[in-house]
């Protein structure tokens, strides 16, 4: 047989076996049209692999939503390779492709649904990559009494007190509690991660949940149950610790925050006013403190005396106004203590 008819042969028994000359692929069925002319670039097998992976940047908690920048590459295709965001519809638009939905996909998701239009359309066997390169939709709210409040970006929940150190910790006037409202479309499936603490406790899917921790047992006891998990689209906002007002003969009022822990007394609100003024009236110090309803209550204090160690030192709540008045002056009205208290914020505001 000559060498011509043996060549003819082998590349007909190649072809009757399924096998393809070295460089070419032959597809099981029919071919499918390609309407893009372009070569395709060969990927190995481990090469590959590697691409379609899950990598420690995609989470599978990781969904993606408006706003996000994606980085998608085509292997097989370096001309379709882009740079989108995906828009505030939570689609996506690709050339050739058209739009596509993103939002509530995984990364991993959306490789999948990519290399299944370009199969079905232009190339056989496709190889996406989809990274998120800037993340915008994973927004956590950090507000209030925290030393850098913001929006901060998290990839997948993180523990409360995680939060509140990204913003810088506590501030020194924060409160007693911190109040986490998750977002609406959390649903009723996550409340119950948040009923330790109090609170609403529940709600029916697409209500907003909230609820209330207290700061002491969050940050002093070892009950991983305050500890909340924040989630994607939750607000985080620290109480701002109440005022107390001190005014009148002191040597500088103003407005002090009622701390974490014991609280103040009538004699420790002076001390950080500095201490009583030259002509300060012992016997005549009162607290106004302002009742339920609205009302003023006027609480008379002897402050000789609680020196001298025959009264209470009296516990001071939210809002309460020290007054002490001057020796020279015999009565004082309500309205001058307003406008001293009004002065004392005018003061902390400017």
């Amino acid at each position: 047989m000559s060498p011509r008819l043996l060549s003819c042969f082998g590349a007909s028994a190649a072809l009757a076996l399924g096998c393809a000359p070295a460089g070419r692929s032959i597809p099981a069925g029919p071919p499918e049209p390609l309407p893009v002319a372009a070569p395709a670039a060969v990927v190995d097998a481990p090469h590959a692999a590697a691409v379609t992976s899950d990598g420690p940047q995609r989470a599978g908690t990781l969904r993606l939503g408006p706003n996000d920048l994606l980085e998608i590459t085509v292997f097989e295709a370096p001309e379709l390779n882009r740079t989108v965001r995906v828009s505030g519809s939570g689609q996506i638009s690709l050339p050739l492709l058209g739009e596509l939905s993103a939002s509530g996909r995984t990364p991993r998701e959306l490789e999948v649904a990519l290399e299944a239009t370009l199969r079905q359309r232009y190339i056989r066997d496709p190889h996406v990559s989809v990274e998120v390169s800037e993340m915008q939709s994973h927004a956590v709210s950090v507000v209030g009494a925290v030393t850098k409040p913001g929006v901060f970006q998290i990839r997948e929940s993180r523990p409360l007190l995680e939060l509140i150190a990204l913003a810088g910790g506590l501030a020194p006037n924060a409160g007693e509690s911190v109040i986490v409202a998750r977002a609406p479309a959390a649903g009723a499936g996550d409340a119950s991660a948040m009923e330790p603490g109090g609170g609403d406790g529940g709600g029916a899917p697409g209500t907003s949940v909230s609820v209330t921790i207290g700061l002491r047992a969050l940050l002093e006891s070892g009950d991983p149950r305050h500890n909340v998990l924040i989630h994607p689209g939750d607000m985080v906002k620290v109480t701002q610790a109440g005022l107390v007002y001190v005014v009148g003969e002191v040597r500088k009022p103003g407005a002090f925050p009622l701390t974490r822990g014991p609280g103040l007394t009538v004699l420790q609100a002076i001390a950080l006013g500095e201490g009583l003024g030259p002509k300060a009236a012992k016997g005549r110090t009162m607290i106004i403190r302002t009742g339920l309803a609205g009302e003023r209550v006027e609480l008379p204090v002897n402050l000789g005396d609680v020196l001298a160690g025959r009264t209470v030192d009296v516990a001071l709540q939210a809002q309460d106004v020290v007054f002490v008045p001057s020796s020279a002056v015999k009565a004082v009205t309500m309205g001058v203590v307003d406008a001293l208290v009004r002065m004392v914020t005018l003061k902390g505001v400017f």
